[in-house]
């Protein structure tokens, strides 16, 4: 066996960060030759990694990299085992560098064909390789688990610390705006961009939904009107005010009045509470912006003379 130098180990666990024991039976086992023990390492990585195959990957951190002038854009979701492995400066730019491939080269269909174009931030070395170094180090499970690509105009955003992310494509407007409703996205959670992209029959049964509760408060009314009339129910003094007051009789017409006002308005009541509690959750234009409650996402866009074509949302661990 080939007689191995400190200085030897000391450069090769510098190259790869790997402990000094295992460096040096790289080297022994490669002769000395430090480029035949990089590759003898990674395969002893990759068999450690093949035994922890199964374990569950429930952290990691989501990455988006869209072009400065706005013509293209990428995010992707990388995951590992542990908490202080998704915040690792390297693992951090694994992430990035990963987005960025995906949005400036020729694109990619699967983690595997983005793993095999080239490392934006290491020339020469694919990503693959980045990726390999990395978890060889780290000796933690990795998973590319999901990619995407927007090719137009758009802007992106991620959570300070990877959970969330988005990418917003737009036409018109101004990139700016577009990162405002890339903010909103993520932290108001719209299911589609406008009413429309709603399915009708989940609009009908969230109207009648709300239409059984218009109905259950007038009902509840006469219920009330009826006890004042009964006598079961007393006036109290938030009731009565100042004196004289009313009369119980006087309690129960009101009461009736208002719950026959209910009734005759059901529908219109139902449909403003639709827009404002239905819509505002699930649609993107119809939400108050984050920034400014007093005017909606859709006048936003508007007025910026920009137009919302898709956005992709992912949060961590949810597919």
């Amino acid at each position: 066996m080939a007689e191995i130098s400190a200085k030897a180990v000391k450069e090769l666990r510098e190259r790869t960060g790997l402990p000094m024991m295992d460096c040096k039976r790289a080297l022994q086992e490669s002769g000395g030759d430090p480029e035949a023990a990089l590759e003898w390492l990674r395969k002893a990585g990759k068999k450690t990694m093949e035994q922890r195959a199964g374990k569950e990957t429930s952290f990691g951190r989501i990455a988006v990299w869209t072009d400065p002038a706005g013509s293209a854009g990428a995010m992707i979701e990388l995951r590992c085992e542990s908490a202080p492995v998704a915040a690792n400066e390297e693992f951090v730019a694994l992430a990035n560098d990963l987005a960025r491939q995906l949005a400036t080269g020729p694109g990619a269909a699967t983690a595997d064909e983005l793993l095999d174009q080239p490392s934006p931030s290491r020339p020469g070395q694919s990503l693959r390789q980045q990726f390999d170094d990395l978890l060889n180090r780290i000796r933690e499970m990795f998973r590319l688990q999901r990619i995407v690509r927007v090719d137009g105009r758009c802007a992106g955003y991620v959570h300070h610390n990877g959970s969330a992310g988005v990418i917003v494509q737009i036409e018109g407007g101004n990139l700016e705006v577009a990162k405002d409703v890339c903010m909103q996205v993520v932290s108001m959670r719209p299911s589609v961009i406008r009413r429309e992209e709603l399915a009708a029959e989940v609009v009908e049964k969230e109207r009648q939904i709300l239409m059984e509760a218009v109905q259950n408060e007038a009902e509840a009314l006469r219920q009330e009107a009826a006890e004042y009339r009964s006598g079961k129910r007393a006036l109290t003094e938030a009731d009565s005010g100042a004196s004289p007051g009313p009369s119980p009789a006087a309690m129960a017409l009101n009461l009736e009045r208002k719950a026959e006002n209910l009734v005759k308005n059901r529908a219109k009541i139902a449909e403003g509470r639709l827009r404002e509690l239905f819509y505002a959750k699930h649609c993107l234009l119809d939400q108050p912006f984050v920034k400014d409650s007093k005017q909606t996402v859709g006048k936003l866009v508007e007025a910026a003379g920009m137009k919302i074509i898709r956005f992709v949302r992912w949060e961590l661990g949810k597919e």
